[in-house]
């Protein structure tokens, strides 16, 4: 009789070590405070013409002044907490860069490519991407034109260095 050794669980894969990573997600700068002062611009608007309306004797208006104001801020909120989904993060790890994104709707799309034959590519016209074989792949959509030039400087020197490593083989130092 022979033994045949039972299976046994199978080892959870590792995830591979992230070597950079860099998340962009669009301006935000709408605060409270901020909603509070379009709300209230927006409410004294509404008044005011609803008090024009109603001196004209246009009062059937009124109403529909005060619905186009909810309407107008209810979208703004929708929209402002729509782009708190959105981001961006182009990450290197051991053999890959990886590009996913997520736009506002929560929808996603991720681009692999190989470090070894990409290369950083950046002008006015169309912007910053990643660029292996013919394959662009555009990356830093929510920053500014100042902003994507630095990322796109901080990459090609992580691209650098990922494709030249420094070995330090303890044999081959210099005897002090």
């Amino acid at each position: 009789m022979s033994a045949v050794p039972l299976p046994g669980p199978e080892p959870v894969p590792q995830p591979e070590p992230i070597l950079f990573e860099a998340v962009s997600t669009p301006h935000r700068s709408f605060r409270p405070r901020g909603f509070l002062v379009l709300a209230g611009l927006a409410l004294a608007w509404a008044i005011g013409g609803g008090v024009v309306f109603l001196t004209l004797g246009a009062w059937p208006v009124v109403p529909f002044l005060g619905l186009e104001i909810i309407g107008v801020l209810a979208l703004v909120v929708l929209h402002h907490r729509a782009s708190a989904r959105a981001r961006e993060v182009v990450s290197l790890s051991a053999g890959r860069i990886r590009v996913r994104r997520t736009d506002a709707r929560g929808r996603r799309e991720e681009a692999a490519l190989d470090p070894y034959w990409t290369r950083v590519a950046w002008d006015e016209r169309q912007g910053l991407a990643l660029v292996q074989r013919g394959r662009r792949v555009a990356i830093g959509r929510f920053l500014s034109e100042e902003e994507q030039q630095d990322l796109a400087a901080t990459l090609r020197e992580v691209l650098r260095r990922y494709r030249e490593p420094v070995f330090d083989n303890p044999q081959l130092r210099e005897p002090s």
